[in-house]
């Protein structure tokens, strides 16, 4: 009896060690996931489905779903003109906001990859990096309980003049997430931190709209040709 107590202790050793998704992820953020008021995205979420209903995109298409950067990306389409892609952006949200719906704003449409572009917000809501990389570990477990053959790929989160003083944070969140995806079977990282700064780690102005939060149309540019590479062919 003791040597199959002992034997089952290894082999959830291993699991775990196999599956750092799960071990990561599954039921880490459910204290805040289920505390969170997600009724105020019902309006967006609503106005996709019925979009949806009325001109359904392709399955096995390219989505990106995320906070303001993704709902902001007005040019995904034309970006990537060879590429069926979805845009699936929803502004304010952080990463337990994309698993909540992901039943309504991902699974319907079968994507082959899926690009995430969230985090920041998370930070900002006061949210540490270990805390927020848990809840990328439970998006990815959550998609590919469903999409178990679709790629994921996180975007890293950039700094910001308006949010500064986060920055630090931001990086160590990339870089957790990171190492996490190296271990992560169909699970990508697309290194977009620096994609706003000159060589000095300053910001530059003209990629960002009045809020200083937001990519300009020039951010965009910058974003689209580092998020291209990524794309599947």
């Amino acid at each position: 009896m003791k040597k199959l107590v002992a034997a089952a202790i290894v082999t959830l050793g291993l699991l775990g060690a196999l599956s750092p998704a799960v071990t990561l992820g599954q039921g880490a953020s459910r204290p805040y996931a289920e505390a969170r008021d997600y009724t105020k995205w019902e309006k967006e979420v609503a106005a996709y489905e019925a979009a949806d209903r009325k001109d359904a995109p392709p399955k096995g298409a390219i989505l990106f779903i995320g906070s303001s950067t993704i709902r902001r990306w007005e040019t995904l389409a034309s970006d990537y003109p060879e590429h069926k892609v979805i845009n699936r952006g929803f502004g304010g949200t952080e990463i337990v906001d994309a698993t909540h719906f992901a039943d309504r704003l991902i699974f319907p449409h079968e994507p082959k990859q899926i690009f995430l572009r969230a985090g920041g917000n998370d930070i900002h809501a006061g949210r540490i990096p270990k805390e927020v990389a848990k809840d990328f570990a439970d998006f990815v477990h959550t998609v590919h309980a469903r999409l178990p053959k679709t790629e994921i790929l996180y975007i890293a989160v950039s700094p910001a003049p308006a949010r500064w003083g986060e920055s630090d944070k931001y990086c160590e969140l990339n870089r957790i997430i990171r190492d996490m995806a190296l271990d992560m079977p169909r699970v990508g990282f697309v290194d977009a931190y620096d994609v706003s700064l000159v060589p000095d780690g300053s910001a530059i102005p003209e990629l960002f709209v009045k809020d200083r939060l937001h990519f300009s149309p020039a951010g965009y540019i910058r974003l689209a040709e580092r998020v291209r590479p990524y794309l599947a062919q």
